[in-house]
């Protein structure tokens, strides 16, 4: 195995360690990537556009500056919009188009150092638990091809699983970053609202369900990366508590005796697999080895009215999605560009009047009052990320019908995800389980409102106890 084999295992802060110290050039890096995803991908299809030119030209300008100085990086194909790099979102609306300016999350990420060597596959508008846009084509789980990679940021955290990159940016609405990385064994945590920015085209999405972040290998990448790219813009709607300290600091130091609550019955009464409650206890006994006080319990809420509210939300968010594009590329969507589930949920939205969704917000604004109180008492709530392990591509997908009830099956399978996007409270997704035919299954927390240092201190105890680099999918380098 070559030495530039070996750093692919590394996770991306002791990359740009290698490169600070000028052990290995950003090039070599840049290099040693594309190669990667040049064999990698035709299998797992989870890069849909390449920047191979402009990321070894980057690479050579590199000064080495930012916390992950000369590190590749993959960028989601939804939300960030990279300057002169096509943007699609996975729709054929947007195929043609070519943003003139970087979001302000691009540009952090420049400012970070990071080399961005293409971007990632996604449901069309990122809408969906799983990866198969008509576009693109399905992405594929390194773990079994067979299966889903998750959604909607399905390429990122399957590029990450496979070794292609040490980590990727994804976006989260109802699940999207912390879906994948249970389905794919990696790191995946979705802050508070506000922490990160969606400017200069967005204050919020969807009424702030959605929140940007990665999926990482380890633990201290995602804490190092929020600090590079956290922090409001003027003008922006929703503003996270300042954090104390950074949380790369926090990823390191021990947690303390935290409270942390734990279910395994699904809030929506759906079926929950053995494996996923297998995974549960497990976890319970480890954070108790760990001194952690675990109590069974759960918050009370009506989960049936969050689903509704929530699915309801996104149908809306769909209808001013499309809106939004046509306003920006002054032409209006015709059916044969869209497909033909986002087309319907987009009619659906459209047929919500401006009250009745102000009603919904309300809704869900009382949902979260209800939660949070929850955790007056409690530092963290534990369940699984998922209800089944992942499932056979083509499971979640369209065929036909009311949108609502495809949204109802992939709610069975993510059913303890939406909430904390609904609430802005930050989650997260650790792989700490595997099944017996080799399968990774995530286990959830959902923590305090604002409150991302605690999290990255147990998922670094965690991360220290029960490590997960070393566990390497079939399909990767």
């Amino acid at each position: 195995m070559s030495f530039t084999d070996n750093i692919a295992f590394l996770d991306a802060t002791a990359q740009a360690e290698l490169v600070a110290n000028g052990e290995i050039t950003s090039l070599e890096l840049v290099d040693a990537a594309i190669s990667r995803v040049e064999n990698l991908n035709p299998q797992i299809n989870a890069v849909v556009t390449k920047m191979y030119d402009h990321a070894r030209d980057a690479a050579l300008r590199s000064d080495h500056s930012g916390s992950f100085g000369g590190v590749p990086f993959l960028v989601k194909d939804f939300l960030a919009e990279y300057a002169g790099i096509r943007f699609t979102e996975a729709s054929s609306f947007l195929k043609d188009f070519v943003p003139e300016t970087d979001s302000e999350l691009v540009r952090r990420y420049k400012n970070a150092g990071l080399i961005t060597i293409g971007k990632t596959n996604a449901p069309e508008f990122a809408i969906g638990a799983t990866t198969e846009p008509e576009l693109f084509g399905s992405t594929h789980n390194p773990w079994d091809l067979r299966l889903t990679p998750g959604g909607s940021s399905g390429g990122a955290a399957a590029a990450v699983a496979s070794g292609m990159v040490p980590m990727a940016h994804g976006n989260d609405a109802g699940g999207s970053i912390r879906i994948p990385a249970a389905c794919c064994g990696v790191f995946g945590l979705k802050p508070t609202r506000g922490r990160v920015p969606l400017g200069p085209h967005f204050g919020d999405v969807f009424s702030g369900l959605v929140a940007e972040h990665a999926l990482t290998k380890s633990v201290r990448d995602s804490a190092a990366l929020l600090d590079a790219v956290a922090g409001s813009m003027l003008g922006d709607p929703h503003i996270a508590p300042e954090q104390l300290r950074p949380f790369v600091d926090e990823a390191g130091t021990p947690p303390g005796r935290l409270v942390i609550a734990f279910s395994t019955e699904s809030p929506t009464d759906t079926d929950v697999h053995p494996e996923c409650v297998k995974a549960v206890e497990e976890a319970v006994r480890l954070c108790e080895e760990l001194g952690h006080t675990m109590v069974e319990a759960a918050p009370i809420y009506d989960a049936e009215l969050l689903w509704k509210s929530v699915t309801t939300s996104i149908a809306v968010g769909v209808a001013w999605t499309i809106l939004d594009w046509e306003r920006r590329l002054d032409r209006r969507a015709i059916e044969d560009e869209i497909e033909p589930f986002i087309w319907i949920m987009r009619e659906k939205g459209s047929q919500v009047g401006a009250p009745e969704y102000l009603l919904i917000q309300q809704d869900l604004q009382r949902i979260t009052r209800q939660v949070t109180a929850f955790f007056r008492d409690h530092d963290m709530w534990l369940t699984p990320t998922l209800g089944q392990p992942p499932l056979p591509l083509g499971s979640l997908k369209y065929t036909g019908g009311d949108p609502f009830e495809v949204r109802r099956k992939q709610a069975s399978f993510s059913p303890f995800t939406q909430l904390s996007n609904a609430t802005g409270q930050p989650s997260m997704s650790v792989p700490l389980h595997w099944s017996d035919d080799g399968l990774p299954v995530g286990i959830h927390f959902l923590g305090k409102f604002g409150d991302e240092a605690t999290m990255f201190r147990l998922a670094g105890q965690l991360e220290l106890s029960r490590p997960w680099a070393y566990r390497r999918p079939p399909v990767s380098i």
